[in-house]
């Protein structure tokens, strides 16, 4: 056979062979059931400025494995200098004692006292919210998905309707952070530096351990200041955190054994109002001086963006009615009821904080303006 004629037979052979498996398949045919593959739209094709690593802005929370920007620095967990409550080992022990075995010879020992007895047989920090509940607070499909850490953001929203304040007595975040993770085996979500620093220990999905019946439906704050003090009673604590320039204007001094002060030896930090501040909290009065501007600056970005998230979250607190933040604990009906930002003491009666010094009505009406601000922009 000529070369022509065998590629002229090749060419039939081809082209049969397309007519047979057209006829099979239908090509060719209409077929309006047949869905018709769309075609890649410009969203849908990769971007290749989107692949790789992603930069950071530095300023976001974490929801449910999902980055929220509130507007003011914030280190997460992940971050290098960030401080992390998912960790079974010891933040500041000696290295080689950072463990856990090591950690449950200390509690015999007595040299650290963790929050839960016996503690030796769980390391964790932090639990499930709604666990103690778990069969009638979720679906069997929920619970499935939560014991694995698998919280969708509309369920958490669902969940999640007070913010409780703290101050932490122990005057920076990472000393706040020793005293909770590896002294007393407890958690938070937030540390508030002196400077306005904000550090997330855990995605808020997690049930924090640091206001007992609140643990399930709250997140917490810890808010870096020495605390309140009965009149009279240990005047040499806020004696050595607090001094006067020649000026008279108060300022905060940290004393050498405190963690993560070192940073702050050399700025001037002062107190929002100068003079200590005095006020009932239950049966007793208070003294105590003002969170810094910087914390107050921080903490309303935090407030209104966790206001945001959480539909049920609002931006008030406990009011009497005289309209007058509640100085005391709140009774079990008024809790059961009440959505909003409170304070410790709202929630358990042998607690003081934030105490006296804390300006809810400038707190909050901070929170409202920016809450309104994030809408505004929202819907421009």
């Amino acid at each position: 056979m000529s070369p022509i004629l065998r590629k002229r037979l090749w060419r039939y052979v081809a082209a049969m062979s397309v007519v047979c498996l057209g006829a099979e398949y239908g090509w060719g045919q209409e077929t309006p059931s047949d869905p018709t593959p769309p075609s890649p739209s410009t969203n849908q094709l990769a971007d290749t400025k989107s692949l790789g690593f992603q930069p950071r802005h530095g300023d976001e929370i974490m929801v449910c494995g999902q980055l929220y920007r509130i507007g003011t620095p914030v280190k997460l967990w992940i971050d290098a200098e960030g401080f992390d409550a998912y960790r079974t080992t010891r933040r500041f022990s000696d290295f080689d004692r950072r463990d856990w075995k090591s950690t449950v010879d200390d509690m015999k020992a007595g040299k650290v006292e963790f929050g839960s007895s016996p503690q030796e047989f769980s390391p964790d920090r932090f639990g499930l919210r709604f666990g103690g509940s778990a069969s009638t607070a979720f679906t069997p499909h929920e619970l499935e998905q939560v014991r694995g850490g698998g919280w969708s953001l509309p369920l958490l929203q669902d969940k999640v309707d007070q913010f409780v304040l703290h101050f932490d007595v122990c005057g920076t975040a990472a000393q706040c952070f020793y005293i909770l993770h590896d002294r007393r085996g407890l958690s938070v979500h937030f540390l508030l530096d002196v400077d306005g620093t904000i550090y997330q220990t855990l995605d808020l999905k997690e049930r924090a351990w640091h206001a007992t019946k609140s643990n399930d439906r709250s997140i917490g704050i810890e808010i870096a200041n020495i605390g309140a003090y009965p009149i009279n009673e240990k005047e040499d604590a806020l004696a050595a955190w607090y001094q006067s320039d020649t000026d008279g204007k108060t300022f905060l001094t940290f004393p050498n054994y405190v963690r993560g002060a070192s940073q702050f030896r050399e700025r001037l930090l002062r107190p929002r109002r100068n003079n200590p501040i005095r006020g009932k909290i239950g049966d007793a009065q208070y003294r105590q001086y003002d969170y810094t501007p910087q914390q107050y600056a921080a903490l309303i970005r935090l407030s209104a963006a966790l206001c945001d998230i959480f539909p049920n979250l609002r931006p008030e607190a406990p009011r009497m009615p005289d309209g007058k933040v509640f100085d005391r604990t709140l009774t079990d009906e008024q809790w059961a009821t009440f959505r909003g930002i409170l304070g410790h003491y709202h929630v358990q009666p042998n607690k003081s904080d934030p105490g006296p010094a804390m300006d809810w009505d400038y707190l909050l009406e901070g929170v409202r303006e920016q809450l309104d601000a994030i809408r505004r922009e929202r819907s421009e």
